[in-house]
């Protein structure tokens, strides 16, 4: 049995999809949905489970052993918005309910995959090197990167890394992410400007060694966050923490021009000042050293940005029914 907290979500859906796709359905789905007319229960509509747990419930059950054989538990239910304010809040969602599972998991020899973030690094001034070394030089911009650094410490400092896996997503974005709001990828947020008024907005820069539109970022497709996910499964050996990007910074400049080149129309990009909330703790550049994941013998190549987003667009976002759905979308391929 394998238990996914926050299935319904982003990634956590999409994990649910691959899951399905290798055959498997024997998985129990933790989350919350809010309001209907926010969409979250699509992401699960066209897929298959065993069960669903509301969030407030999984914990008493866990921790007194009455879901029975469980051998992974993928954690992806936190709190995703970068821009949270309530500190007590993501320490609660983050950072407390993350310990608890995870020592839930040590008791009960259950392998833990758990999501980090990017954000741990900061602006990048220790690098983006996933080595645990390095993690107490790290410095994240915000309170959501450091309920992320937070775990990720108490999980070294505690031996939970011994045997668990965390993962530090980078910008992750494909299909599934319509319930995020302003947490939504820029593809997203492009194809939707694009479709209305035929033009993108993007952030000014506001640093003399940056170029307007040319801040980079590592941009990984969420199919690639899956397929490495479904390779832990496989190989428990796999512990630590590992970047999970796709290893090459690129432009929201290329970004937004493959998004166009996906619709067969000319770019129109329009540049406005980025709001003064988000210029302290704006990252310029980010790209995943994906080495050690690499050296611990993953070895599929990573979906080109190109790729990534012809598909997302083309096959998802371009579609009246743009869901992972285990009876459309099934022969798809980054490189489509």
């Amino acid at each position: 049995m394998i238990v996914i907290t926050g299935g319904a979500g982003f990634i956590g859906s999409a994990m649910l999809w691959m899951l399905n796709m290798l055959g498997r359905d024997d998985i129990i789905i933790v989350d919350t949905l809010g309001l209907a007319a926010r969409g979250k229960w699509k992401n699960l509509s066209g897929l298959r489970f065993a069960d669903f747990i509301p969030r407030d419930q999984f914990l008493p059950l866990l921790e007194s052993k009455k879901i029975s054989g469980i051998t992974d538990l993928i954690h992806m239910g936190a709190i995703s918005a970068t821009t949270e304010t309530d500190a007590d809040l993501l320490i609660e969602r983050n950072f407390a309910f993350s310990k608890r599972i995870a020592t839930c998991c040590m008791q009960q020899n259950i392998r833990l995959i758990y999501a980090s973030s990017a954000a741990t690094y900061g602006n990048g001034a220790s690098g983006y090197t996933d080595d645990e070394k390095t993690i107490d030089t790290l410095r994240p911009l915000n309170m959501y990167g450091y309920s992320k650094q937070l775990f990720d410490r108490w999980a070294l400092r505690n031996g939970v890394l011994e045997k668990a896996t965390g993962l530090k997503f980078f910008n992750v974005y494909g299909p599934n992410e319509y319930h995020k709001g302003d947490m939504s990828s820029v593809i997203f947020k492009a194809f939707r400007q694009i479709t209305e008024k035929g033009c993108v907005n993007l952030f000014k820069s506001h640093r003399p060694d940056y170029r307007d539109g040319e801040q980079l970022r590592d941009f990984v497709h969420v199919r690639d966050c899956t397929a490495i996910i479904a390779w832990l499964i496989e190989n428990p050996a796999a512990t630590g923490l590992f970047n999970v990007g796709s290893g090459t910074a690129r432009s929201f400049n290329d970004l937004v021009n493959a998004v166009f080149t996906a619709l067969d129309k000319e770019p129109a990009i329009t540049y406005i000042p980025m709001p003064e909330h988000l210029q302290g703790g704006y990252q310029y550049h980010t790209c995943a050293d994906m080495a050690k994941l690499q050296q611990a013998g993953y070895r599929n190549a990573m979906t080109s940005l190109e790729a990534g987003v012809r598909d997302y667009v083309r096959n998802y976002l371009a579609s009246p029914e743009p869901y992972y759905d285990l009876y459309r979308h099934t022969t798809n391929s980054g490189n489509s």
